[in-house]
């Protein structure tokens, strides 16, 4: 029929089982958008340091003498020793190889016998540093060295987070729990950015916490904004004030693209989700829980306890038995549900972030300030 439209499909199979297509969103997206790093309360004083992982580089923030925060390549200039492990604290970073020892703002102070060298020049010497933002107090970096700032890839997040968020200021992690999942990276994201699968799916969190018929994802530059409303007070599964503040009945995700999440469940209690992909069938999945000063909270306790043993455990049987059907012969991408009103039961935000992953896994830059 002339004029008819054609449903928009799912994105092809290979995009998430295919080896090839993880390496060029290793290195392409992976390397040039902000990740999560850690929080900026793990970094108390000058020295303090700790290592993380991403795309597959080995990283470390430390504290710089005057308060402020670098991000460098864990590699030494001399011979490519790494320099540290874990985390601790140092005066100054020196290597384990030969003993160069380096500033906490990088530059190399001393080395073995390097006078001897004829012009040598230790000011030429310096750890290669990575962008680095304090973003409300979670640490983000982008091994872009020319990255646009993260207000530019996430217009109002920031604002938006600390109006749902008051005390984000003092909050500091109270767990974080590490889950692996046996999918691809991309299959773990999808299943979060949409809430079509939740009343089917998550009885507790759909009948104990938000009131699903509410709930709309939209985009916000490159963030998926989740928004509902909490459940009736005398079915929530924990206590809330809803006289506390503007926000506390609300329910708010953030999810920054590629790879963590914001999430403030009614009460405004914050909860983060960050994804460190392992290979084209496997990812790990930090979910981070938090309190006032670090503060024991039996409620913050009992939510965690109860969100790992019914959401999380129901995820990963779902994203599991996905990339199962991923790897199928028989699977063809069907149509995705996109209702021009949005809503719980549409897959809009899904059509959003299947266009961002395309675009990844075909090698496209990764920020296109025109989207």
């Amino acid at each position: 029929m002339a004029g008819e439209m054609t449903p928009l499909k799912s994105l092809d199979a290979r995009y998430y089982t295919d080896p090839e297509i993880f390496a060029v969103e290793s290195n392409g997206l992976l390397a040039s958008s902000w990740q999560f790093a850690g929080h900026a309360s793990q970094l108390q004083k000058p020295g303090d340091y700790f290592t993380f992982e991403m795309a597959g580089e080995s990283l470390f923030c430390v504290m710089d003498r005057d308060g402020s925060i670098n991000t460098f390549y864990n590699v030494c200039q001399h011979r490519a020793h790494q320099l540290v492990s874990g985390s601790g604290h140092s005066k100054l970073i020196a290597c384990p190889y030969h003993a160069w020892t380096y500033e906490l703002s990088g530059q190399l102070r001393a080395g073995p016998n390097i006078k001897a060298v004829p012009g040598f020049d230790r000011s030429e010497i310096c750890l290669t540093r990575v962008p680095t933002e304090n973003f409300c107090g979670f640490l983000f970096v982008n091994l872009d060295p020319n990255a646009r700032p993260m207000d530019e890839w996430f217009p109002d997040v920031r604002q938006q987070l600390r109006a749902h968020v008051p005390l984000i200021d003092r909050l500091r992690p109270l767990e974080w729990v590490e889950i692996p999942e046996s999918c691809n990276w991309k299959v773990s994201v999808e299943n979060y950015s949409e809430c079509y699968h939740c009343t089917l799916n998550h009885k507790t969190f759909a009948t104990g916490i938000v009131r699903p018929e509410t709930y709309d994802i939209q985009p916000q530059g490159f963030c998926l904004r989740h928004t509902t409303e909490c459940q009736n007070l005398d079915q929530m599964s924990y206590p809330i004030d809803l006289e506390a503040n503007e926000h506390a009945g609300d329910y708010s995700s953030w999810f920054l693209w590629p790879m963590f999440s914001f999430q403030v469940y009614p009460g405004n209690m914050l909860n983060t989700y960050h994804w460190r992909a392992i290979d084209a069938n496997h990812v790990v999945v930090w979910r981070g829980w938090y309190s006032l000063d670090g503060a024991e909270s039996e409620t913050v306790r009992q939510l965690a306890r109860q969100d790992r043993e019914t959401t999380v455990e129901e995820d990963i049987c779902l994203v599991e038995s996905v990339q199962r059907g991923l790897n199928s012969r028989g699977y063809r991408p069907g149509p995705l549900v996109i209702d021009p009103e949005s809503g719980v039961n549409s897959e809009h935000s899904i059509a959003v972030l299947q266009g961002w992953m395309r675009s990844a896994g075909d090698g496209l830059p990764s920020f296109d300030a025109d989207r």
